[in-house]
C-alpha cells in the first residue's frame, strides 16, 4: 500500500499502539522465539503489508522514511531506556569511501526514521510484547551536526585503509557496530588488503535511550552546545574550550568563584564540580543532552606532582558468575570498552605529601578517551579469557594474615600483572561476599585499571 503523505503513515503507525505481536500477526512468525528480526518484519508485513526487502531505499520510498520496530525496557528504579542499540544499514566499505555525507548510503536511507516502540519483558513470550509508541523521528538540528562529524570520523578511517579499527567508541551518537554471526564475518575495504568486520551504522543505545525519555516520558535534557557552535568546532573542542579558564587553579579558588561546596567524600561532587564548571548549575550529568547521547561517563584522576595517578582506577563490581560462561563479544567488559567514552576530569598535586600533608589540589584539565580496538581485542580479551579459565578451574583462595587481621588471599590478576587491568576488592572489608560457580564464597571483586597505563594514556597528548 502507498501512503500519500508522513501524517497518513504516522496515523497508521498509531493504530498498532497497544496492540501486542500476537494480534498483529497474519504470519505465524511470531512463534519462532528464537529470531530477533522477525519481529520488524511481523510490522512490515502482517500491518502494512509489504513484502520483507534489503533494499538499499528506505523501506517507505516515496516519501524517504525507513522503518524501525525496537524494544524499550523498564529499569529496576522505574525509568525506562533503550534496550539495545538500533541498527540501521550495513556499510559496503568500497562504496562508501567515494561518497559525501549527503550522497551516503546512512543519510539515503535513514534521513527520517518511523520509530516502533515495543516494551522487551524477559518473562513473557514475545507474541506478547506490546507496541508502546510509534513515532516520526527527524534529527535535531544539533544531533545531526554530532552525527556529521561522527559519518565523517567513520568514513575518514574507511578511506585510510583502516575500517578494520573501527570502534563503537571512536564516535557521538552515530556508530560503526559489527553485523554478522561471528567474528568470522568480514568484508573487502578500500586502501587496505586487511579484510575488516562487516558493521552497520547504528545509533547508540546511549543515543536512543535519550530519544525513549523525550518521546515516552517528555523528559527534556539540558545541551552544553547549540547547533551553530557544533557546525563550528567538534564536541570535544566545546568541552575543551569550556574547561579551558579553570585550568591551573586550585580547588579552593574554583570553590570561591563558581560557589562550590568541596565535598571529597561526597559521591555527586564530581557532578557537582563538571557541571559547575559548564556552566549549567545544578544540573546532573544524567541530563545534559551531549553526554547521554553519546554515552560519555566521568572519572576523576588524581596525579602526584610526578604525573602518576594517586589511585588505580576503579569501575564497577563484577559478576564471577555469569563471567564464567558468558562468551567474549557479550561480556561487560567487551561492550563497556567497545562502547562508552570516558572524560577524564583531571586534577594534580604541586607537592608531595611530604612536602605539605594539606596539599592543595589543581585542576590540571580534561580527556575525552575510548579504549583502541587493538587494545580491546589484545590485552583486554587476554583479560578476561585468562580470568574466565581461573573461575572455571576453581580460583585460588587462601587464608593469610595481613597487618595483624586473616584476609583471604586470590590468585586472580593483580596490578602490574598485565600493564592494563587487575580485579582486587573495592570496599572497607572482605566481608561482603559473593558465590563461585563450585559453591564457595568471595569477597565482592572489582575491574580496575593500572594507575601506570591510565598515566600512559594522559600522556599521550594534552589533557
Amino acid at each position: 500500500m502507498l501512503y500519500q503523505s508522513e501524517k497518513e503513515l504516522l496515523y497508521k503507525a498509531q493504530q498498532a499502539e497497544g496492540k501486542t505481536f500476537g494480534e498483529i500477526d497474519k504470519s505465524g512468525r511470531v512463534q519462532n522465539e528464537r529470531s530477533k528480526g522477525h519481529l520488524g518484519q511481523i510490522i512490515e508485513e502482517s500491518f502494512f503489508g509489504y513484502q520483507v526487502n534489503s533494499n538499499s531505499e528506505a523501506d517507505f520510498a516515496d516519501l524517504g522514511i525507513e522503518l524501525k520496530v525496537t524494544p524499550i525496557r523498564k529499569n529496576k528504579n522505574g525509568t525506562l531506556s533503550a534496550k539495545e542499540r538500533l541498527v540501521l544499514n550495513i556499510i559496503n566499505y568500497m562504496e562508501e569511501s567515494t561518497t559525501t555525507f549527503e550522497t551516503s548510503s546512512f543519510w539515503r536511507k535513514n534521513k527520517e526514521l518511523l520509530l516502533m516502540f515495543y516494551e522487551w519483558i524477559p518473562e513473557i513470550r514475545r507474541a506478547d510484547y506490546r507496541i508502546i509508541k510509534s513515532y516520526l523521528h527527524r534529527y535535531a538540528e544539533e544531533d545531526l551536526e554530532i552525527i556529521k562529524q561522527d559519518w565523517q570520523l567513520i568514513n575518514e578511517k574507511i578511506r585510510k585503509g583502516l575500517a578494520h579499527e573501527l570502534s563503537e567508541a571512536d564516535t557521538n551518537y552515530l556508530a560503526a557496530c559489527t553485523k554478522g554471526a561471528n567474528r568470522s564475518s568480514l568484508r573487502e575495504q578500500p586502501f587496505s588488503e586487511v579484510p575488516a568486520m562487516q558493521r552497520a551504522y547504528s545509533l547508540k543505545q546511549s543515543y536512543m535511550t535519550a530519544l525513549v525519555r523525550k518521546i515516552i516520558l517528555n523528559k527534556e535534557l539540558i545541551s552544553i552546545a547549540s547547533p551553530h557552535e557544533l557546525k563550528q568546532r567538534t564536541l570535544l573542542q566545546i568541552l575543551k574550550d569550556k574547561f579551558k579558564p579553570f585550568i591551573g587553579k586550585n580547588l579552593n579558588e574554583l570553590s570561591y568563584s563558581q560557589g562550590i561546596s568541596i565535598n571529597y567524600k561526597s559521591k555527586s561532587f564530581l557532578q557537582i564540580f563538571v557541571s559547575n564548571l559548564l556552566g549549567i548549575k545544578g544540573t546532573k550529568l544524567d541530563e545534559i543532552d551531549e553526554f547521554v547521547k553519546a554515552n560519555i561517563q566521568l572519572k576523576t584522576v588524581r596525579l602526584e606532582p610526578n604525573g602518576r595517578p594517586e589511585q588505580h582506577m576503579s569501575f564497577k563490581n563484577i559478576d564471577l558468575m555469569k563471567w564464567a560462561v558468558e562468551d567474549w563479544e557479550n561480556s561487560w567488559l567487551y561492550n563497556y570498552f567497545s562502547e562508552t567514552k570516558i572524560l577524564f576530569v583531571v586534577f594534580q598535586y604541586k607537592e608531595t605529601k611530604k612536602q605539605n600533608p594539606n596539599r592543595k589540589l589543581y585542576f590540571n584539565g580534561i580527556k575525552l578517551w575510548n579504549m583502541p580496538p587493538g587494545e580491546i581485542n589484545g590485552r583486554l580479551k587476554t583479560f578476561w579469557s585468562d580470568v574466565q579459565i581461573l573461575i572455571n578451574n576453581g580460583i585460588h583462595l587462601e587464608p593469610k594474615i595481613q597487618r595483624k587481621r586473616i584476609i583471604i588471599a586470590n590468585n586472580l590478576p593483580k596490578p602490574k600483572s598485565n600493564g592494563l587491568c587487575h580485579i582486587r576488592p573495592k570496599g572497607r572489608n572482605g566481608n561482603d561476599r559473593v558465590p563461585l560457580p563450585d559453591g564457595r564464597m568471595i569477597a565482592k571483586q572489582s575491574f580496575w585499571l593500572d594507575r601506570e597505563w591510565v598515566a600512559s594514556i594522559l600522556k599521550v597528548d594534552e589533557v
